[in-house]
């Protein structure tokens, strides 16, 4: 990622309150479920998810392209089908797949920059969700739908709904980046304006820890 980037990412001028609930919803069946979203630096989405209540990990890494590129280095250079992406494994009884994309939508990142966030340029920070069966797809094509229709944001969503065929894992220097560095002026002015939404919006969804 471009850490000259001044403009904080994410959709800062828009209140999470203008989002509606996910009128289809999917809770999965019963233990650990998995989720994997794609908006631009997987610094600032990780930060953003690791604060809910349900969320049990959540890991930086890699995802739409093959294991032979899946490499920071290599992905930043633009040229795999690979983005920077999180794989979040949470627990549905406390938090749902539809409340996991209502946060992704209105406060992770803005669905509406097309292979960018920000100062962040390239298809490797593109919006998208990796679904990981046909149930999350609807989900997720419903919540787009609604979004459009309540004209959430002026510009058309341009988030990708991907097949989840593999998640490989960031280098461990990625992993919990922004709460490890929260004096690097990336995180300063990207991730911790997200990170203070969700505490302001989100405030009942919470890990109590």
């Amino acid at each position: 990622m471009d850490e000259t980037c001044s403009i904080p990412g994410g959709n800062l001028t828009i209140s999470p309150s203008r989002f509606p609930d996910p009128v289809s919803d999917y809770t999965g069946s019963n233990g650990e479920q998995l989720a994997v979203f794609a908006g631009g630096c997987f610094w600032c989405v990780e930060a953003v998810f690791r604060q809910l209540d349900g969320v049990l990990s959540v890991i930086s890494g890699y995802s739409g392209g093959t294991a032979e590129t899946a490499h920071y280095q290599t992905v930043c250079g633009g040229a795999t089908d690979h983005a920077e992406a999180v794989s979040i494994r949470f627990d549905p009884s406390k938090i749902t797949y539809g409340q996991l994309l209502k946060v992704f939508f209105s406060v992770a990142h803005d669905p509406t920059q097309l292979n960018r966030q920000g100062a962040d340029h390239g298809r490797q920070y593109r919006s998208a969700i990796f679904y990981a069966d046909e149930k999350q797809k609807r989900v997720a094509e419903a919540y787009i739908q609604q979004l459009n229709a309540a004209g959430v944001f002026k510009r058309p969503i341009v988030t990708l709904l991907e097949p989840l065929a593999a998640f490989y894992d960031a280098e461990a220097y990625h992993q919990d980046y922004a709460a490890k560095h929260p004096d690097q002026p990336y995180i300063a002015f990207t991730a911790a304006p997200k990170v203070g939404k969700v505490r302001t919006y989100f405030a009942d969804r919470l890990t109590k820890e």
